[in-house]
């Protein structure tokens, strides 16, 4: 009898929970030995979203707090460091805070939103009440931590206050963990009360972590590492983990050798080389590391549909204003130049400034390029030196949402250039080829391409036929179809005037050796034995006219069938 397989962990950030269901479980627990053998006192993780933060705050909780289970534990990695866990496990009072669901349209409603969530967190130590280490002004104080209303000054204090009533219960310092720090701050700045929040946040973090003496030691994660004179003002004993630091870089995200081995438990291991292609490519320090989230989530599918294509699972989570913004900003110069670049599967040296307040991410192209690299959407292609740090899309999910960015932004600026698409429509109407050429290649010069150079052909031509469609959806009284079934195949595009005077058969062809009249020309003879124009036929359209077109990087030849 075959073995039931493990659950995936889909959408489980919470450690005890996921090893309570018996999830299968990427051991990160070595975090927990080298974090107490490092003895910082304040640790700020930075990693893009979705590697993992979460989790790794959740098993710290679980390994530390009294009361601590230590059969979650058993078989990983941490249990194997039994002075450690003799010594550590379960000997401490822990707060937990995520701060990630902390945001509202005005600075009341943000302020309101993060007391729910200490008023949570303060609510766990019910025992506190009744406390006999607490004095009954304390005892007052900490009911005020558990009101849902608590005005700003209480909640200035109030991690720092639920501290040292912990302490004083205890009689053992207190661990402290605040999951997505930086949130509240980007969610204020979009709503438009920055300044607000970071005095809120500044205030809160000086009491709980700068002149706390009920504290052992803190750990806070974040997408970014906030500049210090913004939240950190004087915290001489914070010490911040950069994706650019190769200490603890193994432990946010897979390693290959770990989806390796996840591909294989799951009878998966074919799917590795697409995996890799997708979701790898990220470098945390010395560490090249997988998305963690899309890994998971596409095994999933595959469990599902073992034939199922990759999905861009990390678009679907997100906005991604970022990479909107950079590509608006880069659409000029050199600045083009090195967007072609990146989009070519290249590398381009940038100095990165870690230390930025969200009013100044925006502001320059220069601190856009050190946004995207602290959130995941660029990654390092090698060491940094005097130049630079060599900067490049880590892979084809990423890829993706720049050049869905890209186009986006092509279509926009062609909607706005009515006389050149009115030039090119009449040409093609006229069966003018010459004239087809010229416009179309004038439009493939100015437009930063994002085919995939690491693709096979017909994905290469799919740029181009994605160009081409757009292009001509310019005539408002034209249909215009892709891959519509007609003759003996499906044929690349078909156009019909709304009023059966004209039809045209478009078929496309990436020059892979640069001879674009040969692939022409092979794109005509496939219309003419596929019988693409069939179609007109049926619709008793007489007038066809038949393109050919071959496209290779920026360049292109356009044929007509003679007749």
């Amino acid at each position: 009898m075959l073995r039931e397989k493990k659950p995936l962990p889909i959408g489980t950030e919470f450690f005890d929970e996921l090893r309570e269901k018996e999830c299968y479980y990427v051991d990160k627990t070595g975090l927990i030995a080298e974090l107490l053998r490092s003895q910082a006192k304040v640790t700020l993780f930075t990693r893009p979203r979705r590697f993992g933060k979460t989790l790794a705050m959740t098993t710290l909780k679980c390994f530390f707090e009294i009361g601590a289970d230590p059969s979650l534990f058993e078989g990983l990695a941490i249990s194997r460091e039994r002075e450690l866990c003799e010594r550590y496990m379960g000997k401490y009072p822990v707060i937990f805070v995520t701060l990630k669901d902390i945001e509202g349209n005005d600075f009341r409603t943000a302020c309101r939103m993060a007391a729910n969530k200490i008023s949570q967190e303060a609510s766990r130590f019910d025992f506190l009440r009744t406390s006999s280490a607490l004095t009954e002004k304390q005892k007052e104080q900490y009911e005020k931590l558990c009101s849902w209303d608590m005005d700003p000054d209480v909640l200035a204090g109030s991690l720092g206050n639920l501290c040292y009533f912990l302490e004083k219960h205890y009689g053992q310092k207190v661990i402290l963990l605040i999951d997505e720090y930086d949130v509240p701050l980007q969610k204020a700045f979009y709503a438009g009360y920055y300044d607000e929040m970071v005095q809120l946040i500044r205030s809160m973090f000086a009491q709980a972590l700068k002149t706390n003496g009920s504290l052992a030691f803190a750990v806070l994660t974040g997408c970014l590492r906030i500049s210090k004179e913004s939240i950190f003002t004087g915290m001489n004993n914070l010490r911040v983990l950069t994706i650019a630091d190769p200490r603890f870089s193994s432990y946010f995200g897979f390693t290959d050798c770990e989806v390796r081995q996840f591909l294989e438990y799951y009878g998966l291991s074919d799917a590795w080389d697409v995996v890799r292609e997708w979701y790898d490519g990220y470098r945390f320090g010395d560490q090249e590391i997988y998305c963690p989230w899309d890994v998971i989530n596409y095994m999933d599918l595959l469990q599902a549909d073992p034939q199922a294509p990759p999905q861009n699972f990390w678009a679907n989570s997100s906005s991604n204003d970022v990479v909107r913004e950079f590509v608006r900003r880069m659409d000029a110069g050199s600045a083009r130049r090195e967007l072609q670049v990146l989009a070519d599967g290249g590398t381009v040296k940038k100095r990165i400034h870690q230390e930025l307040t969200y009013r100044e991410m925006y502001t320059t192209v220069e601190n856009l390029w050190s946004l995207l690299y602290m959130t995941g959407y660029l990654t390092s292609a090698g060491r940094p030196d005097e130049e630079g740090i060599p900067l490049t899309i880590p892979n084809r999910e990423i890829r993706a949402i720049f050049a869905d960015q890209i186009m986006e932004l092509f279509r926009e600026e062609t909607r706005n250039d009515g006389e050149s698409l009115k030039e090119l429509c009449d040409a093609f109407a006229a069966g003018d080829a010459a004239g087809v050429e010229r416009a179309f290649g004038g439009y493939l010069r100015r437009a930063i391409s994002v085919r995939d150079t690491s693709v096979r052909k017909a994905r290469k031509e799919s740029f181009y036929h994605g160009i081409l469609m757009g292009l001509l959806a310019y005539k408002a009284d034209w249909i215009v179809t892709s891959n519509r079934e007609s003759g003996e195949g499906y044929s690349d595009i078909l156009v019909e005037a709304e009023d059966g005077s004209l039809g045209i058969v478009i078929e496309m062809k990436y020059a892979e050796d640069g001879n674009l009249e040969s692939a022409s020309r092979a794109a005509l003879a496939q219309i003419e034995t596929k019988r693409y124009d069939e179609a007109f036929a049926d619709d008793g359209i007489e007038n066809v006219l038949k393109y050919g077109i071959a496209c290779y990087k920026k360049r292109c030849r356009v044929e007509l069938a003679d007749g």
